[in-house]
């Protein structure tokens, strides 16, 4: 079996971000390698509650710690790509080696604010990859003048990393892991079913991505009680489970409530991984590990986070790290 990177999931949009600064930190010292961040400018539900600026935070939260982080970010329409690759730049100077950018083709929720017109899915992936290559041209050092689906006039970084910035493409469909293979420098996907997972991996492979890592978000609830985990994740994750296409073009969080009103408890597995057994999650994360999958990153989608920290800390992490060779 591979070795695997052990992330966790800082979510901007149920917790404030001095939260998640201590959150992450009581992460490192249970034992978390890692640390993956959202980036929002909505939250998913208004119940939710939050949405803090996730690069006015990661500075912070590099300095708070020694994890490495990553963020799902979409340098496409709510930002240029040329700011985009400045706050990488600037990051990766300041932190060799702990930063990494996840980029994917957006979502309305977010994207919508600038009240420019949304494009078919086609188009904002065709959009993502010029992005990519621009931020790509910035940080080599080029001076960058491009018109096309986005357009950057006379851009150049004077401050960069002595290195290329890792840019991992994020996936939830075969045909987007199948399409990002032949460019992106990894995959990172969400949780799903093994049988669902081994395709996405294997389009992933197809495309061009064989031995490029595989990064997974997963979706889990974790709490003393059964019950309480599913409630819990319920609660707050519910709106989070619907089709991609339906993720990527409601406008607002009112939207997504109205999406999610008849989402009910029994719906939640198997999109969210529910259960009070640290067991079973074990077994759920030795499974993506056989796949393939070299990062993990845990997102208790519930409120409990403290109490997830500490009981996988004790139980989950150290029984996954024996099982993997050492580093």
């Amino acid at each position: 079996m591979q070795s695997c990177t052990l992330g966790f999931h800082a979510s901007h949009e149920q917790f404030k971000p001095s939260e998640l600064i201590k959150l992450v930190q009581r992460a490192e010292k249970a034992g978390f390698d890692d640390a993956l961040s959202s980036d929002h400018y909505f939250p998913w539900s208004e119940l939710q509650g939050e949405s803090g600026h996730a690069w006015s935070w990661l500075g912070a939260a590099l300095q708070a710690t020694q994890l490495s982080f990553g963020i799902v970010n979409a340098p496409v329409q709510r930002y240029s790509p040329a700011i985009i690759a400045q706050a990488v730049g600037t990051l990766c100077e300041m932190f060799p080696g702990r930063f990494w950018i996840a980029a994917g083709s957006g979502q309305y929720l977010n994207e919508h604010i600038n009240g420019e017109k949304w494009p078919d899915k086609a188009t904002r992936n065709q959009r993502l990859q010029e992005c990519v290559d621009l931020m790509r041209a910035l940080w080599r050092g080029e001076s960058v003048t491009h018109a096309g689906l986005v357009n950057v006039q006379d851009a150049k970084l004077y401050t960069r990393p002595s290195y290329m910035p890792t840019v991992i493409g994020a996936a939830l469909s075969e045909a987007t892991a199948e399409w990002l293979g032949s460019w992106a420098d990894g995959m990172i996907t969400t949780s799903r079913p093994p049988e669902e997972l081994k395709k996405m991996i294997e389009a992933f492979w197809k495309g061009g991505g064989e031995g490029k890592p595989i990064y997974l978000k997963v979706q889990l609830s974790y709490d003393k009680t059964y019950q309480k985990a599913l409630t819990g994740a319920h609660e707050q994750w519910k709106n989070n489970i619907l089709p991609p296409n339906i993720l990527s073009d409601i406008r607002t969080p009112e939207g997504f409530d109205a999406a999610g009103a008849n989402v009910k408890p029994d719906d939640i597995p198997p999109h969210v991984r529910v259960s009070d057994s640290t067991d079973q999650h074990l077994e759920w994360l030795l499974q993506d590990v056989e796949l393939g999958v070299s990062h993990l990153y845990l997102h208790n989608v519930n409120l409990e986070q403290e109490q997830f920290i500490e009981v996988f800390g004790d139980k989950v992490l150290p029984a996954l790290k024996k099982t993997q060779p050492a580093r």
